[in-house]
């Protein structure tokens, strides 16, 4: 067992899929030799060489077509795209051709990558780096989307995602990379499409996301200790696969359901989930369910500011507070 930050676990996972298999290759913009933008690739260039382990152009596009490429003539590829709102820039690419490849070709060829991307706020990079875009992904059939919120779940779904024959899109929250986390040792790999409930409750479903996950469990301890209410915790985690038996077992347990997104309110992933909530869980429900979300607006970068339209604890103890009656 050792306690790793979670940018140490990126590099973790992704050095023991590179050992694993030698069609694992891995490239993208200063990954190599200067280890990444946010230092979570230090070290695969010396353990696996310049062959396995490449800088790219400054062209997105370019990166995940040539990961295509790689996928589609037996390789398994891991392309790095640093800012998650960048996909933007090859969004072709990802809601068109890879995910499309083995549906096109009738089942002849399959596209196994995983396209790693910087994801959320909280490092005041203002409205073109910060934005939290899993919902864009989850979109678009043919693709897989995951966003881990502890180290451990980034080496065990990063395993997952790199063996899985379809594209999967791994969101990495910035603001999580100096977290740490026991990891055991040895080879690690999870379960796409799985949910864990990290704190049991009785009063009310709590899902979130990346960061909003120690968000909502810090959150869970104020309403224990200063309010009495018990709410269970649930990390999503997978947005594709969704775990929605995990998800409503839980509400049909505490008859109550709140998400924490980072997204913006349009649109956001818990709006899906509640949607399917309703639909197949509506006599579970003792009201309705309650999503709290960053405001439908561009992320600004001033710190004050930033912090004042991302979910908080403070504004989930509140709400859920609020909500309950309490």
């Amino acid at each position: 067992m050792a306690e790793l930050t979670y940018r140490d676990a990126v590099a973790r996972g992704i050095a023991q899929e590179m050992a694993r298999d030698n069609d694992v290759i891995f490239f993208g913009e200063d990954v190599a030799k200067a280890g990444g933008v946010f230092k979570a690739t230090v070290g695969l260039l010396d353990q696996f060489g310049p062959i396995r382990v490449r800088d790219t152009p400054i062209s997105e596009q370019a990166i995940l077509g040539a990961a295509m490429g790689a996928a589609m003539t037996g390789l398994k590829p891991i392309a790095e795209i640093m800012f998650s709102d960048f996909l933007a820039v090859c969004w072709d690419y990802v809601a068109n051709e890879f995910p499309k490849s083995r549906y096109m070709t009738n089942g002849q060829v399959k596209c196994p990558l995983v396209v790693r991307t910087g994801n959320g706020a909280g490092s005041r990079f203002g409205a073109q780096h910060s934005q939290s875009v899993e919902n864009w992904c989850m979109m678009i059939p043919g693709l897989k989307v995951v966003a881990p919120s502890s180290p451990l779940d980034v080496v065990g779904l990063l395993a997952a995602a790199v063996r899985d024959p379809d594209p999967v899109i791994f969101f990495e929250h910035k603001s999580l990379y100096a977290v740490k986390g026991e990891v055991p040792d040895g080879e690690i790999v999870d379960t796409l499409g799985t949910a864990k409930i990290l704190r049991p409750g009785k009063d009310a479903t709590v899902l979130a996301l990346a960061l909003m996950v120690p968000r909502a469990l810090a959150a869970a301890e104020t309403l224990s200790a200063e309010h009495g209410i018990e709410v269970e915790v649930v990390d999503v985690r997978s947005l594709v696969p969704l775990d929605m038996q995990t998800i409503l077992g839980s509400v049909a347990r505490t008859h109550r359901l709140f998400t924490v997104e980072e997204n913006p309110r349009l649109c956001g992933w818990g709006a899906e989930i509640v949607s399917i909530a309703v639909e197949e869980a509506f006599y579970d429900l003792d009201g309705p369910p309650v999503r709290i979300t960053t405001p439908h607006i561009p992320l600004p970068a001033a710190d004050a500011l930033e912090d004042m339209v991302l979910p908080t604890p403070a504004r989930i103890v509140e709400t859920i507070r609020r909500s309950l009656g309490s």
